[in-house]
């Protein structure tokens, strides 16, 4: 790995990986990973993908960024895992705490003297609430479109024409989605303004975005959404009491990583005994849980 100084954040965001998936764009999202030393970094939902696991697809590269999460823990970094929609299983762990893991249904951070409220966003989807064998059922359309741009692209990318992303062109461009996504922000800058907020935060549409909102009171909040690492490829940063959006097309330092060869950095495998014993460990407690549940 090339020598440079990683950037120390004080709160990174990311959310919707969809690990386990062929849309997940996981050896960019190492990349960016590698570049930063955040004090807390907060999982804000659909990690890995539950709904559309299948255990004869979970590459390498994906397991790499596991690993590499449990290795910041070990060198200090705080980590809070907020479970989505797709991950929606690991919500029965809610509390279960190990050294700097912590798995929580929502955040609340004080930062700089104003309040941060983190959750994914789900409970916000009218679909996600009353029909969620529906959103199952577009779950899995739309991994279907993302095999099928995951093919188009690889093609495309060869002819040098670029990557191409179907559903983000229907989510910018199809009225209801437009729609959808106006309202969600809405309720949720809404409740945060009623509870008296200054940032809420949160993942599950795929949007990334930071706005301001404010109502007839005179109330104001900062909306921002940490978009996703399928199709933007995108995080949230707080440092020395401001937010930003992350975008890995935008980092040169990142996608620098993307001319190393396939094998683990030096880094990454000085780290690799301690992520495995501390990914062990969580395995073994989360089983304990789930047996003292029965």
């Amino acid at each position: 790995m090339e020598n440079f100084t990683k950037r120390t954040p004080e709160v990174v965001v990311i959310s919707d990986l969809h690990l386990g998936t062929y849309g997940s764009r996981a050896k960019e999202l190492l990349n960016y990973l590698k570049t930063i030393q955040p004090k807390t970094l907060i999982l804000n939902g659909d990690i890995i993908d539950i709904w559309q696991f299948n255990k004869r697809y979970f590459p390498k590269s994906h397991m790499k960024v596991i690993k590499y999460i449990t290795s910041l823990l070990s060198e200090g970094t705080k980590v809070y895992y907020i479970p989505g929609n797709h991950d929606e299983m690991l919500r029965k762990f809610k509390g279960f705490q190990m050294g700097g893991f912590e798995i929580a249904n929502k955040v609340m951070l004080n930062l700089d003297g104003k309040k941060a409220w983190v959750f994914h966003g789900d409970v916000f989807d009218v679909t996600m609430k009353h029909s969620i064998w529906l959103a199952k059922l577009g779950g899995k359309g739309y991994d279907l479109l993302i095999v099928l741009n995951t093919l188009v692209n690889w093609v495309s990318v060869k002819l040098g024409r670029g990557r191409l992303s179907f559903s983000k062109r229907i989510k910018d461009n199809v009225k209801s989605a437009i729609k959808f996504i106006n309202n969600f922000e809405s309720t949720v800058t809404e409740i945060a303004m009623e509870k008296s907020y200054d940032y809420v935060i949160c993942g599950h549409i795929h949007q990334p975005a930071i706005k301001s909102y404010q109502n007839e009171q005179e109330q104001s909040v900062l909306y921002l959404n940490s978009g996703d690492w399928v199709e933007n490829l995108t995080a949230l940063e707080y440092t020395e009491g401001k937010w930003s959006l992350y975008r890995y097309n935008n980092d040169p330092l990142a996608k620098s990583l993307e001319k190393e060869d396939d094998n683990e950095s030096q880094e990454l495998k000085q780290a690799d005994k301690n992520s495995k014993m501390i990914f062990a460990d969580l395995l073994e407690e989360f089983q304990m849980s789930n047996f003292k549940a029965n």
